[in-house]
């Protein structure tokens, strides 16, 4: 017997857990040139620190949109409707601006690439585009977008079996655990699939933590959302043993590549995997608490930025590359072992928030239809509805303008 619908309680919160993930994106995006170039640099813990420290973005996306997802749907009856509204949404507002901000950005790399130009054969560049879309490999980050595909194709499915089996959903974290290990270490030993990361079940144990976390909140929510000094002894030593987690396993990743990239340390690659794992797991906890406390915090105007950065997150995330493209033709030809590099850096990943943020802002208030390249439009910037004494007053002037008509 399908369970009733119940009514849940927004989560607002969720747009300044979406702010902070997406800073992780930003800081791993505008160091990526810097942890190759700047090897020499006195300021080089500096700049893998930022490099591997904010690595957890795309994993705590993922577990978010796992969240989010069964968050909305568990409680709600599994009808043919429900289905068929979810892949419509997902085809219109992910699928379709998918498709057209690739197609954008094979333009962009084929004029990186000094291809774009009057001899250029579209039609022998087509199969290539074909075969990178399929991949998410249009451009260097879209590779989340497909592995989000991925898990909305999947998800009825996963919806299906976590609503009828209590036992799946228990032990929902060791079996995404164990499938993603599983592939890990069989795509080591046997498979050698070299884009591994472009595929959804290495990322499989952050969906179900996700989907875990979304089904059993209310067991969860009074520890994830209490102020320290409101938590019980017993909640103090879980968000404790979550943060010092959280720390060692962040700091150790960032020594690992600190020894492989400067000192030459070579080591498993499955340290790699197990550091960069732990790492972001604790981070996608640790950033649910944090969005809560900063957003119990008072900061009213930081709460609001932190906010509508969240709102536009998604359109961030898909534009974001082509401001760093720009920011780079232009380094001024700075030395990387000097200071002013190390600035140089930190302001493409700076400036990349503020322009994309104002850019994307623009573009979904002002241009309608935007939504086909940029995804949904946040609420808080669609037109607002006129309120129920406005719409009557609309109606009385109208109605005393066509009388006056009659009586002329």
């Amino acid at each position: 017997m399908e369970a009733t619908q119940i009514k849940k309680e927004r989560l607002p919160q969720l747009d300044i857990y979406r702010a902070l993930a997406i800073l992780g994106v930003l800081h791993v995006h505008a160091t990526s040139f810097a942890t190759v170039d700047a090897i020499d640099s006195r300021f080089y813990y500096i700049i893998n620190f930022l490099n591997i420290f904010f690595k957890y973005g795309t994993p705590s996306f993922i577990f978010l949109s796992s969240f989010v997802l069964f968050y909305n749907y568990y409680d709600r009856p599994l009808t043919k409707s429900l289905i068929t509204n979810f892949y419509k949404r997902r085809l219109l507002y992910i699928l379709l601006p998918y498709l057209l901000i690739s197609i954008g950005y094979f333009f962009v790399r084929l004029y990186q690439n000094g291809l774009l130009n009057s001899s250029l054969d579209l039609g022998a560049q087509l199969p290539v585009f074909f075969e990178r879309l399929a991949k998410g490999q249009n451009y260097t980050h879209l590779y989340f977008v497909f592995i989000s595909l991925q898990f909305y194709i999947l998800f009825p499915l996963f919806l299906k079996l976590f609503k009828s089996s209590k036992f799946l959903v228990r032990w929902a974290v060791p079996i995404g655990f164990l499938l993603q290990w599983g592939f890990i270490v069989w795509n080591k030993y046997e498979l050698h699939y070299s884009t591994k990361g472009s595929l959804a079940i290495s990322y499989l144990a952050y969906y179900m933590l996700g989907a875990y976390l979304a089904i059993n909140y209310d067991k969860y929510k009074v520890w994830l959302t209490s102020a320290w000094k409101k938590q019980t002894s017993r909640q103090k030593r879980a968000t404790i043993a979550l943060w010092g987690g959280w720390l060692l396993m962040a700091l150790t990743h960032v020594q690992l590549w600190y020894n492989t990239r400067l000192l030459g340390a070579k080591y498993d690659s499955l340290w790699y995997e197990f550091l960069w794992n732990m790492h972001t797991v604790f981070s996608a906890i640790v950033l649910m608490q944090a969005a809560n406390w900063l957003y119990q915090s008072g900061w009213k105007k930081i709460i609001a930025v932190l906010t509508r950065i969240g709102e536009l997150s998604f359109a961030i995330y898909l534009v974001h590359p082509l401001w760093l493209a720009f920011y780079r033709l232009y380094d001024f030809n700075l030395n990387p072992v000097t200071d002013d590099y190390l600035m140089w850096i930190y302001g493409g990943m700076v400036s990349a928030l503020i322009v994309s943020a104002l850019v994307v802002q623009f573009i979904l208030r002002r241009i309608p239809g935007s939504w086909v390249l940029l995804g949904s439009v946040p609420r808080s910037l669609k037109p607002k509805a006129p309120s129920k004494p406005e719409r009557q007053k609309k109606q009385e002037s109208v109605a005393g303008e066509s009388k006056k008509s009659v009586d002329l």
